[in-house]
């Protein structure tokens, strides 16, 4: 082989989950439709390239309900929202289409489940993310967001013998692990479900594990604000090598790759295949390259799109 050429590995699973299918589908089915615009409520996944894409369609992309005129299409994002939000949706006259991911809508149910029982609620997730804010939304009880380890050692709960917990979908069990052993430690009676984490969120950091011990640095292409692509770098980084998240390949500098002999490529869940393309021919255009696709297989899940009424 060249000296100067590359060796490009492109990670599998990688790229769209059902969950993110669903939801764009969603959009794009409401648009063909009822015609343009048609309102969603935040970001239908985080993606600026899909965002985009769907804007050009017609879609607006708004941040509150107050944003919506009266008696229009507002579609909830797939990271779910609360009962409060479709309350309010109702009020203002909305005609609402739900896309929340069918993984998410089943922490909803055992969230609500807990909720009737009189249970103490934990939700172990970034406090912030849109799925923790609509999750926790989903009962009137007050709920526990637990992000890391130092957070479950320092909770303290009212009633911790009748208390449950669910986790972000997009964590994955090397994220939570730690924190639901401390968690069982300190509350033996804590109940929690069957794991909740998305399967794709888990197939792609697994994959990203063996990819990293494959290649000299590895890109994950994903927008910023996206939850399991920082995650994804994070993975490669603890692996020991360097990660970078980029939204395209324009964010690509070259002195990243110089020396290295074998690049990894991957893709977020909520990120198009073409973008990963992009990126390969990228380097392609910088440096002779070969190019290997990692074995690796997803597991086979289809969501149909939401049902528009």
């Amino acid at each position: 082989m060249d000296t100067n050429s590359k060796e490009i590995v492109v990670a599998s699973p990688r790229g769209f989950c059902a969950g993110v299918v669903r939801a764009i589908a969603t959009v794009e089915n409401a648009l063909e439709k009822y015609g343009r615009p048609v309102y969603v409520l935040h970001e239908i996944v985080h993606n600026k390239h899909v965002i985009a894409n769907l804007e050009r369609k017609g879609a607006v992309f708004v941040q509150s309900l107050e944003d919506i005129p009266s008696g229009e299409l507002c579609i909830f994002s797939a990271h779910g929202v609360s009962r409060e939000i479709e309350k309010k949706a109702q009020e203002y006259g909305l005609r609402t289409v739900d896309a929340t991911c069918p993984l998410v809508s089943s922490i909803h149910r055992i969230v609500e489940n807990y909720d009737r029982n009189g249970y103490e609620i934990v939700i172990i997730g970034h406090p912030k993310h849109p799925e923790v804010e609509g999750t926790a939304g989903r009962v009137n009880c007050s709920v526990h967001v637990v992000s890391n380890v130092a957070e479950a050692e320092s909770l303290t709960l009212k009633q911790p013998e009748k208390s449950g917990f669910v986790t972000q979908t997009t964590l994955s069990q090397d994220d939570i692990v730690r924190i639901r052993e401390v968690l069982s430690r300190r509350f033996p009676s804590i109940r929690s479900s069957k794991s909740n984490t998305c399967y794709a969120t888990q197939n792609r950091q697994d994959a990203v594990k063996k990819l990293a011990q494959k290649v000299d640095v590895v890109l994950v292409v994903g927008s910023k604000n996206s939850s399991n692509s920082n995650r994804l770098r994070e993975v490669a980084e603890e692996s020991g090598i360097p990660a970078y998240l980029i939204d395209d390949a324009s964010d690509i500098e070259a002195n990243w790759l110089v020396d290295a002999g074998a690049i990894g490529v991957t893709a977020g869940a909520s990120a198009p295949e073409n973008l990963v393309n992009e990126v390969v021919d990228w380097i392609a255009e910088q440096w002779p390259v070969t190019l290997q696709e990692m074995e690796g297989e997803e597991k086979k899940i289809f969501f149909k799109p939401a049902a528009l009424g």
